[in-house]
């Protein structure tokens, strides 16, 4: 897939330090020991949690727009006269290498959320985002995460993609993560699960789609 650059708004390091502090207080309030690193120069991960004998690393990727352009520093330009175009698939399929097959990614999204919230957390195998931003990127032309995005069908029908349900922040979704980075065949690719809802009109502005969607606990 050869997709135009994406144009979004890079986490600032304050966004990207307080998205830490409130996913490794989500763990903690969940009963793990929280292993934080201190300074900016960290390897592929931010944190790891501990309960009961088993150890995860966590990876936080924090947002203020909506989507997380986490392939952004592996893009390469398109083979295309000008190079202008990205090629999403193998930036995607880089970025994907470039994770620990059992690192936990934990994405937090600030859009929308007023200061007396909690953002929005999501919680995905880094095999799991990049087949995400696979089906995304074929069907809007953009190398990124989508949180929620609009998409036209073979049909012509104006289609609502968003991430899987069952990737938000909970005790469940921790138990399913917990267990499958234990098992042997953890790094399987597991079937997408994400949204896609037919609509007959264009979604409302970003500021209104958020207010249906509960906050994680």
């Amino acid at each position: 897939m050869i997709a135009p650059p994406t144009q979004n708004k890079p986490s600032s390091w304050p966004i990207s330090i307080g998205a830490e502090g409130i996913a490794a207080a989500q763990f903690a309030r969940c009963g793990f020991d929280v292993l934080v690193q201190s300074g900016r120069d960290k390897p592929w991960y931010d944190f790891a949690v501990t309960r009961a004998g088993s150890m995860m690393k966590v990876s936080v990727k924090a947002s203020e727009d909506g989507r997380w352009n986490l392939p952004q520093s592996f893009a390469r330009r398109g083979p295309e006269p000008g190079g202008k175009n990205i090629d999403c698939r193998s930036a995607i399929d880089f970025w994907m290498d470039s994770q620990g097959s059992k690192t936990i990614c934990c994405l937090v999204q600030f859009e929308g959320v007023a200061i007396n919230q909690l953002p929005r957390i999501y919680l995905a195998f880094p095999n799991e985002i990049a087949a995400e931003m696979r089906v995304a990127s074929e069907r809007t032309g953009q190398c990124a995460l989508h949180e929620l995005y609009e998409w036209t069908s073979s049909e012509g029908k104006l289609e609502v993609g968003a991430l899987p349900p069952n990737w938000r922040f909970s005790q469940e979704r921790i138990q399913e993560l917990v267990e499958r980075h234990n098992a042997p065949l953890s790094g399987a690719v597991m079937p997408s699960r994400s949204v896609a809802i037919s609509t007959a009109t264009p979604m409302p502005p970003r500021a209104e789609r958020h207010t249906n969607i509960a906050l994680s606990a």
